[in-house]
């Protein structure tokens, strides 16, 4: 099973994350645990702003469904093809889905290769929390 890990993180730890990977692939070091996919935003507006309902609707419905055009995708989730469009060219530029050209008629195919998205948030509820901190009862 193919699954697509998102993470919401701080962009100073994506940004060092990315250049210990970058590293560790230039050493010649990865393991198959590091070919993982995963993609990483900065916040949760970020998250929210690019994994819209429409779009997860959009993504389930071409993985199970593996329309031939962009087209057909519309069709799928009732939504019009211009709308789908401009969905489908974020999700690419996210790497959550390709477009293939070569579809029946020319047309462009999009492709999920994912079997599953698996989402971590992590969302503070109050600022500068101290990990050692002891949790309040609720006695």
């Amino acid at each position: 099973m193919t699954t697509l890990h998102i993470t919401v993180g701080d962009r100073a730890q994506l940004r060092e994350d990315t250049l210990q990977f970058i590293q560790t692939a230039e050493a010649d070091e990865l393991d198959e645990h590091d070919e993982r996919a995963v993609l990483q935003f900065g916040t949760y507006d970020d998250l929210v702003d690019s994994l819209t309902p429409l779009r997860l609707d959009l993504i389930q419905a071409i993985a199970k469904e593996r329309p031939s055009s962009m087209r057909e995708a519309a069709r799928l989730v009732d939504r019009d093809v211009s709308d789908v469009h401009a969905d489908l060219k974020q999700l690419e530029v996210l790497g959550i889905l390709e477009l293939k050209e070569g579809g029946s008629g020319g047309a462009i195919q999009p492709v999920v290769p994912f079997d599953k998205i698996e989402m971590h948030i992590d969302y503070p509820l109050l600022d500068d929390v101290d990990g050692d901190s002891t949790p309040a009862s609720a006695d």
